[in-house]
């Protein structure tokens, strides 16, 4: 059985991505959680049918929590299949939460880039970010527009 979804060699099968994460927001740091599922959240997610676009983390009581990531209903699943956007803890070590804590005192936000198997086991990853402002994606742009020149340039200089 081949999988639509992309696999790197280390074992790691992402189910969904965040891009438009790095567009609006800095990434300063990122961590790995582990995440708190149901079976049939599990099987749906093994069927690459999440989405993670517009969540986000949150800290409520010393846990954090992920909240709006869309995993879709399990098809083969019956009357008990869960709730598409429900609260689903993610597993952090305490000192990993302390850190996190301090983000939200600065004025910086929990956001979601990528939610994948590693090992067998759905792991989403976490990235401390601060919004960018529109003249930082100006900036960006131009930054990506001068490396796409130089690079044609280079080519065309080689051929």
């Amino acid at each position: 059985m081949k999988s639509s979804r992309k696999s790197d060699g280390s074992g790691v099968k992402v189910v969904a991505q965040n891009r438009k994460a790095r567009w609006d927001y800095e990434i300063i740091e990122a961590f790995e959680a582990g995440v708190v599922l149901l079976g049939t959240e599990v099987k749906s997610l093994r069927a690459g049918k999440a989405n993670i676009g517009e969540s986000y983390a949150r800290i409520d009581g010393g846990e954090v929590f992920l909240y709006n990531a869309h995993i879709s209903h399990y098809e083969g699943g019956n009357r008990n299949n869960h709730d598409p956007e429900r609260p689903r803890k993610l597993l952090l070590h305490r000192s990993e939460i302390d850190r996190l804590s301090s983000t939200e005192q600065r004025g910086l936000t929990l956001v979601p880039t990528r939610l994948y198997f590693k090992g067998g086991k759905a792991k989403v990853e976490i990235a401390i970010a601060r919004g960018k402002r529109q003249f930082d994606k100006r900036r960006d742009i131009a930054l990506k527009d001068a490396a796409r020149s130089i690079d044609r340039a280079l080519r065309e200089a080689r051929s």
